[in-house]
């Protein structure tokens, strides 16, 4: 958890980056999602041209899951590392990224997919109930989807909020169609481990400020 003087930086930030925004179109819920993406990145893009879109139960879904521990799905581990452990600790929370696994490669080049596609695949067990986080991999939220569809899983929440060129626009968009689904992304090109990450902190925090209610 953070230090006093810690806490105190952040609180400062976090006051900067309200001054600078001003009024915005983000719920009581949604807010402090935004700002923690913005206070990681520095880029209030977030809240603007590439701004989140919040699927109307996705907050309150991924809470009540990640009260009751269910597992995180990540796309690769840059998101474990930007996690806070204490809330994993505290609400027995597991993270699973298959990306590295030997047979993860293996099975990619059989069937003739990435290999982002495949670990979203090999983890559906973890997938079904549980949070997905994609920050990097618009194939492995467009196997999130695909399985989705197929009614072999039902996440608590999707963030999908891939960064890059090749489908990351494309996979975000088909996100935003996916039907009775709950689902945190944004529009445009921008995203990252660093903006997936942030998203779950920022529930987390949601969390607690709940409990100490």
């Amino acid at each position: 958890m953070q230090t006093k003087k810690g806490q105190s930086i952040e609180d400062a930030s976090m006051q900067m980056i309200e001054d600078e925004i001003g009024t915005h179109q983000y719920n009581q819920k949604e807010w402090p999602i935004v700002r923690r993406i913005i206070h990681s990145t520095a880029d209030f893009d977030f809240a603007d041209k590439n701004k989140i879109i919040f699927q109307e139960n996705a907050i309150q879904s991924a809470i009540d899951a990640l009260k009751k521990g269910c597992s995180i799905v990540v796309d690769v581990n840059g998101v474990i590392g930007l996690l806070n452990k204490q809330n994993l600790k505290d609400f027995g929370n597991k993270v699973v990224c298959r990306i590295s696994d030997p047979d993860i490669m293996e099975l990619a080049k059989l069937e003739g997919k990435t290999r982002s596609q495949v670990s979203m695949r090999e983890a559906k067990a973890e997938i079904d109930g549980g949070v997905v986080a994609i920050g990097n991999a618009p194939t492995a939220l467009l196997e999130v989807i695909e399985m989705v569809k197929e009614g072999i899983v039902k996440p608590a929440l999707i963030i999908g909020i891939p960064v890059g060129f090749i489908c990351a626009i494309e996979s975000k968009e088909a996100l935003a169609k996916l039907e009775n689904t709950p689902f945190i992304t944004n529009l445009g090109r921008k995203g990252g481990s660093s903006s997936a990450s942030a998203i779950i902190n920022a529930i987390f925090k949601l969390i607690r400020a709940e409990s100490s209610s």
